[in-house]
């Protein structure tokens, strides 16, 4: 082993370790954002279908036609 191979191997570890620490960046700086997507989508798988049936009542009574509760009756 000489010192071109030792010199290249050794900027390849630092590229690659360059490299790495900038992905690690990217993902830290975006991880908030991944945090509130995630929660978003927890609270609408909790609450999702029967907030959209609430919701669909809502539109049909608002635009005058019959709500879901005057079809049961």
């Amino acid at each position: 082993m000489n010192w071109d191979d030792l010199s290249l191997i050794v900027l390849a570890a630092f590229g690659c370790l360059t490299l790495l620490l900038l992905q690690v960046g990217e993902v830290l700086a975006k991880l908030p954002q991944i945090i509130r997507a995630w929660r978003h989508v927890r609270n609408e798988l909790r609450n999702g279908a029967d907030h959209d049936c609430r919701r669909a009542s809502q539109e049909c009574d608002d635009s005058g036609g019959p709500s879901a509760r005057s079809t049961d009756e």
